[in-house]
């Protein structure tokens, strides 16, 4: 949405540019303000997630909170036994 170049005078297409620019910025802020305002969460939704998120770790922390013989165990399901070395 920029005009301004090509138009006579070097001095009215910088006005141009200026002025398009301008319009450009206060459309921008216009319809940005009010996706801003409803946005912010409130401090009980933050609280909430908050507490979620340290539920959710936990409950991670727990399944993956793993000795190194609980890993092997676990590749051995998955993949099968290590293979023997080549010689």
């Amino acid at each position: 949405m920029i005009f301004g170049f090509g138009f006579g005078n070097p001095l009215v297409s910088l006005l141009m540019l200026v002025g398009t620019s301008l319009l450009s910025y206060l459309i921008y802020r216009a319809t940005q303000k009010n996706n801003r305002e409803r946005s912010r969460p409130t401090r009980a939704e933050l609280r909430n997630f908050y507490y979620e998120q340290r539920r959710r770790a936990r409950e991670l922390s727990t399944e993956f909170d793993l000795t190194d013989d609980e890993i092997e165990q676990k590749l051995d399901r998955e993949i099968g036994p290590p293979a023997p070395p080549r010689g």
